[in-house]
């Protein structure tokens, strides 16, 4: 049986090397296109540098080089197979018009790879989402502390009141309220155990835009109860003239009445009303970690259980609240226990809005918790309201503002008596929110 392809035979087949073939020298190299060849054999050289015929069958005919992108007869492109094989440009030509050129449909790939990442669409959408995390994280924010505010105090009872003048006026009042304090606590604090609650700090906070000023009213100040409608009868009770202490206006029928006797004896249409305890007033500073104050002279009181030493110092709930209540280790036990109130108070409101307390969660919501549990203020009273107060409070222990006592002239039977003259310059300057010129005591 022939065994070569057809037109072939045993006579054509001269002296090839290989099956069947008597020829000492091997077969030429067939075509195959993926390999580069050299140049054609000089005439009359064989296909391995030996004599012999150089052209077909025996010789090599000239191969197409894929390098330079020609065909199999040289002339021209290959049907797009060969182009740029050697070159990296595998499945499209230099230049562009490829699939993977520019504009073709693997535009923005690397190949072989993954697709390169489309970071201004990442960027986008990161930015997007932390927007609205922090969106919904103030909105529910808002809501939580907005529920948490005991708006108990209803200043609509109040009658016969001065006209409102420019700027706001806060009346902060820090109580002696022993609620929420188990035995053990009243004994911790030195609180007593008295029942009801009083007044142990009255401070009026006017914020303006003419700087902010903090005013300590003593609890002993000098004052007449007006006529008034009591806060839960409803009944209308005469004034007869009658002085009292400031902090009996507030034993006697609560937050209205001591509203409606200082607008009265003042003349200063108060805005807002915050009152704080001893529990939430200890459980803020705690909550904040602790309030550096720098103590001018050290003190004691076995009543409220202040041992201090002077210079600056870290103190907690416990400690701070025996800071603020001491009275009886000064000689000027009223006015000097106001100035402690004032310059603690700062202190707290500068701790509050600091950073690490701001920024950090784990601070922020327990001492905003503890604070909003705490406080009771009027019905009208806002979230907004209640940060400007606070931020009024922050300006003033940075210097922003004035800190002062009101104008005393003397005491009768026990009680300090308001300068007259200097409390009338002090109210037209709060009314008209102009910067005050007036100094306290």
């Amino acid at each position: 049986m022939n065994d070569w392809p057809e037109a072939w035979s045993d006579d054509n087949r001269g002296t090839r090397y290989g099956r069947g073939s008597a020829g000492a020298q091997p077969e030429g190299a067939r075509v195959m296109r993926q390999v580069r060849r050299g140049p054609a054999a000089p005439p009359g050289q064989g296909a391995y540098g030996g004599p012999g015929p150089s052209a077909p069958p025996y010789g090599v005919p000239p191969q197409p080089s894929y390098a330079d992108g020609r065909g199999h007869d040289g002339a021209g492109d290959y049907n797009g197979y060969d182009s740029g094989y050697n070159t990296g440009q595998v499945y499209g030509r230099p230049g562009g018009g490829g699939p993977d050129g520019p504009g073709g449909p693997g535009e923005g790939y690397t190949r072989g790879l993954r697709p390169a990442p489309n970071w201004r669409r990442r960027i986008k959408w990161t930015a997007i989402t932390l927007v609205t995390v922090m969106v919904v994280t103030s909105v529910a924010t808002y809501f939580w502390a907005d529920s948490k505010l005991n708006r108990e105090v209803d200043l609509s009872k109040v009658i016969d009141r001065p006209a409102a003048g420019q700027g706001t006026n806060y009346l902060i009042v820090g109580s002696d309220s022993r609620a929420g304090l188990s035995a053990q606590d009243k004994k911790k604090l030195h609180t007593g155990s008295a029942e009801g609650k009083r007044t142990d700090s009255m401070m009026i906070l006017h914020v303006g835009d003419n700087g902010d000023t903090l005013i300590s009213l003593p609890r002993d100040s000098d004052v007449e109860i007006p006529t008034y409608v009591g806060s839960e009868s409803g009944k209308t009770f005469k004034g007869t003239g009658r002085h009292v202490k400031l902090n009996a206006a507030y034993a006697e029928d609560g937050p209205t009445l001591l509203v409606r006797t200082i607008e009265y004896n003042t003349g200063l249409h108060i805005d807002h009303y915050v009152e704080i305890g001893f529990a939430g007033f200890a459980n803020i500073v705690d909550a904040v970690g602790g309030v550096t104050i720098d103590i001018d002279k050290g003190f004691k009181d076995k009543y409220s259980g202040a041992n201090f030493k002077a210079g600056k110092q870290k103190l907690n709930g416990e400690q701070a609240l025996a800071f603020v209540r001491t009275r009886h280790a000064f000689a000027a036990s009223d006015l000097q226990r106001t100035k402690n109130q004032q310059k603690f108070l700062s202190a707290l409101a500068h701790q509050v809005a600091t950073p690490s307390t701001v920024l950090n969660p784990f601070k922020f919501y327990p001492t905003m918790g503890a604070g909003l549990d705490s406080l009771i203020v009027d019905k009208d009273m806002g979230l907004w309201d209640l940060a400007s107060m606070f931020w009024a409070m922050k300006g003033v222990s940075g210097g922003d503002g004035t800190s002062m006592n009101m104008p005393i002239s003397g005491s009768t039977g026990g009680n300090l008596v308001w300068d007259k003259a200097k409390v009338k310059t002090l109210v037209d300057e709060l009314k008209n929110d102009q910067k005050v010129t007036v100094s306290g005591n």
